[in-house]
């Protein structure tokens, strides 16, 4: 529902601003003056609180458990799905966190032993269905970081109001706490404790995202993280503890992407899912920390992950490639903390083909 909002939003305000172009005379009267800052406020304020508005609207029934929402009416799934939202819950600190974690790991891998398709299906789509679930509390927790440090996207979210540029104090105080309030609304509804900090988020997917990979959905988490493009650019400046956490998912998640099915049918999406999940995070590889009590990932680790890279990026477009291998170049040169991933052997390889399909055009033309 965040488009319709958003819809809803901007509709709103040309309505408004037309409104308002009318009414430019009022400005010569100062109750009247006062009268329409007192207007336009509450309007922004509304504005702001909009999103958080369709959001609880859309929100489950209180006798529904979002837990098991579209995951099956099963015993085995609201169980599942019970463990799931409990780990995500209970801080690592917590003596029951461990057992939590581990009775889940038995039941899934209980599940994968049986090797029945039904219990297959229910691992799935609860494992789905709690990958989103962190996925979404992760990036709602790295733009509260984000926040505090100065570094969110306030001046985006700004955008809204630069027709008024130069309103009152009043105006700018209301912005404020419309842009405070919206903010509380999201992240209310999406990180449910203090404790589920960006990092235990980033450990718990990366855990969801190999039990995913062994009941054979792994493409349901490639694809949500191939996605998550506001969350590649957050981590571009978050601290290197997370950043850490998130190259190792991205590379786990990378290396499921070449192993996506190639159905001939289903080679397009693939495709584009591949592309996606290089152009959001193949500037996190070349810019993250390495570690510094250890290393990130091993020599061995990141030699391999070079060669995947090669890999998918070959079984891209020409002009697909070219995107990806120069959104490379301008990462990997202007980190100097990093010389990886390298790859400059891919690059060259490349720009030959290129150049050799440049000259079978011009010799076929002339």
């Amino acid at each position: 529902m965040e488009t319709s909002s958003s819809t809803i939003a901007s509709l709103l305000l040309r309505i408004f601003l037309c409104a308002d172009k009318s009414l430019s005379f009022l400005h010569n009267y100062k109750i009247l003056h006062l009268l329409r800052q007192f207007i336009l406020s509450s309007f922004l304020f509304f504005l702001s609180l909009l999103p958080a508005l369709f959001s609880s609207s859309q929100s489950p029934k209180s006798d529904d458990n979002p837990a098991t929402a579209g995951v099956g009416s099963s015993g085995v799934s609201r169980a599942l799905s019970q463990l799931l939202l409990l780990m995500n819950d209970i801080p690592v600190s917590s003596r029951k966190y461990e057992a939590v974690r581990s009775l889940a790991e038995k039941l899934i891998d209980g599940n994968l032993i049986e090797r029945k398709s039904a219990l297959t299906e229910v691992n799935c789509a609860v494992l789905s269905a709690a990958f989103a679930r962190s996925l979404s509390q992760l990036e709602a927790a790295m733009a509260e970081q984000g926040w505090k440090s100065g570094g969110d996207d306030a001046a985006r979210e700004g955008d809204l109001f630069v027709y008024y540029g130069k309103a009152s104090r009043l105006v700018k105080g209301v912005k404020y706490y419309g842009r405070a309030a919206w903010r509380w609304a999201k992240v209310k509804g999406e990180v449910r404790r203090p404790w589920s900090s960006a990092e235990k988020l980033a450990a718990e997917l990366l855990w969801l995202a190999q039990k995913m990979a062994a009941s054979g959905c792994a493409e349901e988490a490639v694809s949500k993280w191939a996605s998550a493009v506001k969350m590649a650019w957050l981590a571009l400046s978050t601290e290197p503890r997370l950043q850490g956490s998130l190259v190792k998912l991205s590379a786990f998640l990378i290396r499921e992407a070449k192993e996506m099915r190639k159905q001939e049918e289903d080679e397009e999406g693939s495709r584009a899912t591949k592309m996606r999940m290089l152009m959001s995070w193949l500037p996190l590889l070349c810019c993250a920390n390495n570690g510094t009590d250890a290393p990130v990932l091993s020599m061995a680790e990141r030699a391999e992950l070079e060669t995947i890279l090669e890999e998918v990026i070959w079984s891209l477009g020409e002009e697909e490639q070219e995107m990806v291998l120069s959104l490379w170049l301008h990462h990997f040169t202007y980190c100097p903390a990093s010389d990886w991933p390298n790859l400059r052997s891919c690059y060259t390889r490349w720009y030959t083909a290129s150049r050799a399909t440049l000259l079978m055009h011009h010799h076929t033309s002339s």
